[in-house]
């Protein structure tokens, strides 16, 4: 097997009116992958954002950058991003200060090595969320939608999963090419995640450090969201 620094990965990174976020999140990619030793490409996509987003971006060197006119979704910007990596495995990165590059070794490692063609990041694995005292969470509503998520998927794939909705999730890139996804907004990590596992791949969950943003910060993901996550699970169980 090859070594982890020896496979090309491809980082995508969707954006939607991130301006006060991006350009630190490219460069704290781009320096845990110096860090890392891992051989890489960053590719950055612009999903119509109207703050500015773009200009900021079209500043930052090293990077393919993709900008889309018309705000699609997240999946939307995902698509494209993958549809121009070269990388042996791809990787999402939200464009967001929530999540940490250093983990990208540990979350490539086990396709490396062959044990899967896919990997998530759990965030349940590194630390559970409290939601008392002066370090308490500020979603508990999240959470529980989470655990919803966690426990329908779960059943209705046969699964033992901990977390799918952690920003890092890594894919060989055949197995993406192989795989047509309908959605375009935040459901699309799910129906991927999905088809994946009917078609009997192994899941496999690293942990992964997380620091949650507040809405007045920038957060998006409401219950709407969650709603229309739960149907795409349920849906594509029965649907191909």
């Amino acid at each position: 097997m090859p070594a982890v620094h020896e496979i090309r990965l491809s980082v995508v990174i969707p954006v939607y009116n991130e301006r006060n976020t991006i350009k630190n999140v490219i460069e704290r990619v781009k320096n845990s992958i110096k860090k890392q030793n891992l051989k890489a490409e960053v590719i950055v996509v612009n999903d119509g954002s109207k703050d500015g987003s773009s200009d900021v971006i079209q500043t930052i060197d090293n990077i393919k950058f993709i900008d889309l006119k018309q705000n699609k979704g997240k999946g939307a910007a995902i698509k494209a991003g993958f549809k121009k990596a070269t990388g042996d495995i791809l990787l999402i990165q939200d464009a967001d200060m929530e999540y940490d590059p250093d983990d990208y070794t540990a979350v490539i490692t086990p396709i490396v090595f062959g044990k899967s063609k896919f990997v998530l990041g759990s965030r349940f694995l590194k630390e559970r969320p409290i939601f008392f005292g002066k370090k308490k969470s500020p979603y508990f509503n999240h959470y529980i939608g989470n655990k919803l998520i966690i426990w329908v998927t779960n059943l209705l794939y046969l699964q033992h999963g901990t977390d799918y909705e952690g920003c890092y999730k890594a894919f060989t890139k055949d197995l993406i090419r192989s795989t047509h996804i309908y959605s375009n907004g935040f459901e699309y990590d799910n129906e991927l995640v999905c088809k994946i596992l009917k078609r009997g791949h192994r899941l496999i969950e690293v942990p992964i450090s997380y620091k949650p943003r507040t809405y007045e910060m920038g957060k998006k993901i409401n219950w709407k969201h969650g709603a229309k996550i739960l149907w795409t699970i349920l849906k594509y169980r029965f649907l191909d």
